[in-house]
């Protein structure tokens, strides 16, 4: 594999995130009885940043395996419980992309349909931007889904008892909605609070299906938002709302339980994941010497809790970590 070289706007996109966090004061509440404990963080599997391998996104499989989407090796592999790596499948190479505000190739979101069928999406700047699909035997990718070449499609996830995919879209500040029948895409909410900001051209980010609800994080304006979806045939979005701030460098999150709004959200620049609870106060739960390494996403299942880090930002002079962090979460509080 070709050496990777870290697109030149990486640097000055963590500097902009850097000076959005400034301008915010993270607030640790203090800890409520009711809180969800993690303990035991421990990293299971280390990637090569060089060879592109920096885990952006994750769906988990019924036995606890993590399917990671790796960004800029566009590829997804499976880890299991103990660390050891399967390859599951590699997006097309593209010949000369230049995706919005990378300008490379970019394997973003995953997500896993009941029946083992994988959905990635794929930020290229080229005809091969949308949402590509992985059959539940593996195969090669075929793209179900296209998107305009200035979208940059980010977090997606299933709403398969409405036959539908919500995916965010950084660039243009949108949610989409593709039907799972025919790949058809259509704009389906937008508006200022989805949008990205001068300084940091990523707004709209991750994105979850909860509870008769699209949850969206902004990543430029830190906050962590709720649109509710219609009841009627159209399933139309609801009004935006606003259901955390002062999140800085929010990228994907996951709820802890089915059901419930208590969150754990990954903070990128800040190598954190913080618990966000129902009335919008968070806490930090992890950090840096944890293991985070710029951690891109959240995921929950059974008793564990599973974060990816990217280590897109590394400081100058040590070796990048890109690793999957496995950590315990409390039962009881679930």
């Amino acid at each position: 594999m070709t050496r990777l070289t870290r697109p030149a706007r990486l640097p000055r996109l963590a500097a902009a995130v850097a000076a959005a966090s400034a301008l915010t004061v993270l607030v640790a509440a203090p800890a409520s009885a009711g809180d969800p404990t993690v303990t035991d963080p421990h990293v299971i599997a280390h990637f090569d940043f060089q060879k592109g391998q920096t885990p952006e996104n994750i769906a988990l499989e019924p036995d606890g395996s993590a399917d990671l989407t790796l960004a800029f090796a566009h590829k997804v592999v499976r880890v299991d419980k103990d660390g050891h790596r399967h390859p599951v499948a590699e997006l097309p190479t593209v010949a000369n992309p230049h995706s919005p505000n990378l300008g490379a190739a970019i394997a973003t979101g995953i997500a896993r349909a009941h029946d083992g069928t994988l959905y990635v999406a794929y930020a290229t700047g080229t005809a091969e931007t949308g949402i590509w699909r992985i059959g539940p035997d593996g195969g090669a990718p075929e793209q179900f889904a296209s998107l305009p070449t200035d979208t940059f499609p980010n977090g997606i996830a299933l709403d398969e008892e409405c036959d539908t995919l919500y995916a965010a879209d950084s660039a243009r500040g949108l949610v989409w909605r593709v039907s799972l029948e025919s790949g058809a895409a259509t704009v389906w909410a937008s508006g200022p609070a989805l949008a990205p900001t001068a300084a940091l051209p990523f707004g709209a980010n991750g994105l979850k299906v909860h509870e008769g609800a699209v949850w969206v994080s902004n990543t430029a304006q830190g906050t962590l938002l709720r649109i509710p979806i219609g009841r009627a045939s159209s399933h139309a979005a609801g009004p935006v709302e606003s259901w955390a701030t002062e999140l800085p460098g929010i990228d994907d999150f996951a709820f802890t339980g089915h059901h419930g709004n208590t969150i754990l959200a990954a903070l990128i620049l800040s190598d954190e994941v913080v618990l966000v609870r129902p009335d919008g106060s968070h806490k930090t739960v992890l950090t840096h010497a944890d293991g985070l390494r710029n951690p891109t996403s959240v995921a929950v299942h059974a008793k564990q809790v599973y974060v990816p880090s990217a280590a897109y930002f590394a400081p100058p002079n040590t070796t990048p970590d890109p690793n999957l962090l496995l950590a315990r979460i409390s039962k009881n509080k679930l």
